[in-house]
Formats: structure tokens, C-alpha cells, sequence
């Protein structure tokens, strides 16, 4: 069975004309073009629309859904993946919705609020394995312990540092500059002096962590929130401070 180009762009909530630059990118191409010129798409091609869609949601550029999907030649298992990443933003976001509405009812009725649960659902933990397995437990634990021992307004405080470094980067990247400008080199610096707060970083970890940035499309889309190209930049620019001065 195919579908027309306007049948799929109407189901999907979007353009003929986004298709078509999906196309020209490289990202989706149609099963066929008829004699009328226009274009259709089969079940394959619905199945990586699916997945391109989903990947914007994720807030990720056209480059590195291209990188993902080149990555990722088998769909299923691709699509369990973002189904998985679905599944943990929806009870995340589930989390923070009750959390608000606890925070709303607490302080309209003029009740004591509880650190735990303003910032139920913002919860760092779900990278443990992650950072488990790419830097040890020791490492886990030690940045685990330190963030418990914080009160709810320190925690508010560290996560608003690092928000503006991403902005500050996000406008770097639009702006154009380069990952060794002096500009780029102060941010780099400012983001080292972050992670310094738990960890010791190492020529190798920030190298490292820099490329889990592009690597894994949940960093990526952190980043490129504030701008396409961002994470890349960060992890340009984490590499040449890191060689620079480690």
C-alpha cells in the first residue's frame, strides 16, 4: 500500500513541502515518484517518518537525525528505543505535573513545602547506569551523595548555572563563532568550572563527555534546544579546552 505525499503530510500534521526537504536531505525519500510527478511513500517510508518525527520532538537538528537514523539500520529496534525514551519522558513529565500541582495546593493554602517533592520529577538519577558505566560507581556515588546533601534552592541554583552556559552556547552556535574562539574558550571554561563541582575533569572525560553530548540524542536535544548546532559546539569546544589546558 502507498500513500501520496499530500495524504501523508495531512495524517502527520505537517507540509508537502516538509516532506519534500526531508527529502532533499536525505532523510526520506518516497517509494516512488508517478508520472504526475508527484510523490508516495510505502509502509517503510511511514515507519521513518515516524522515526524522524519523533526525533524533533526530542528536539534534535536535521544533521544529527540524519547521524541517528544512519546509525540505526534496523527499525525496530530503533523504535523500541524511542518508544523506551517516550515511556521515561512521559512519567517524568507525569512526576512533574504532580509536583506543580503539590507546590500550587501547598502555597495557596499557605502550607510548608518539601524540597522532595517541589522537585519530584526533576530527578538525575535516571543516568546512573550511564554514568556507571562510562566513569565507575565511585564516581556515581560521589556525585550522588553530593547532590542529596544540597537543599532544594542550591539544587535550583546549580541546574540554573548550567541552563545559562547552554543558552550562552546556543547563542555562540547562531552567532557562528568558532569552537577555538576566545569567546567559545570562556564558556568552555565556564562549563569545566561546572562539572568541576562534583568531579575532577580529566583531558579524557571531557573529551569523552563532550562526544556523549552529540552522541546521545537526550544531551543533544539539551543543547540544540537553544539553537541547531549547539551540541556539536560544546563538543568541539570541550575538545580544544580540554587539549589546551589538560
Amino acid at each position: 500500500m502507498e500513500w501520496s505525499i499530500q495524504e501523508i503530510a495531512k495524517k502527520a500534521g505537517t507540509t508537502s513541502r516538509t516532506l519534500r526537504h526531508y527529502g532533499e536531505r536525505g532523510l526520506l525519500e518516497p517509494s516512488r515518484i508517478g508520472a504526475n510527478g508527484y510523490r508516495y511513500y510505502d509502509q517503510a517510508g511511514l515507519v521513518r517518518l515516524q522515526r524522524i518525527l519523533l526525533l524533533r520532538e526530542l528536539g534534535l537538528s536535521l544533521p544529527a537525525i540524519a547521524e541517528v537514523l544512519a546509525g540505526q539500520r534496523d527499525a525496530s529496534a530503533a523504535l523500541r528505543t524511542h518508544l523506551a525514551l517516550l515511556e521515561q519522558e512521559r512519567e517524568r513529565i507525569g512526576r512533574q505535573i504532580a509536583s506543580v500541582r503539590t507546590t500550587l495546593r501547598k502555597t495557596e493554602r499557605g502550607e510548608e513545602l518539601m524540597a522532595d517533592e517541589v522537585f519530584d520529577g526533576f530527578d538525575h538519577t535516571r543516568y546512573e547506569e550511564e554514568v556507571t558505566e562510562r566513569w565507575g560507581r565511585d564516581a556515581y556515588e560521589k556525585a550522588d551523595r553530593w547532590w542529596r546533601s544540597l537543599t532544594g534552592a542550591q539544587k535550583k541554583t546549580f541546574m540554573d548555572q548550567q541552563a545559562g552556559i547552554a543558552r550562552e552556547f546556543g547563542k555562540a552556535a547562531r552567532d557562528g563563532l568558532a569552537a577555538d574562539s576566545d569567546e567559545v574558550q570562556a564558556i568552555a571554561w565556564r562549563q569545566v568550572a561546572w562539572l568541576s563541582t562534583t568531579v575532577t575533569p580529566s583531558k579524557e572525560y571531557l573529551i569523552g563527555l563532550g562526544q556523549m553530548y552529540v552522541d546521545d540524542p537526550r544531551f543533544t536535544a539539551n543543547y540544540d534546544k537553544h539553537g541547531e548546532g549547539t551540541a556539536v559546539l560544546v563538543r568541539d569546544a570541550m575538545k580544544v579546552y580540554a587539549e589546551r589546558n589538560l
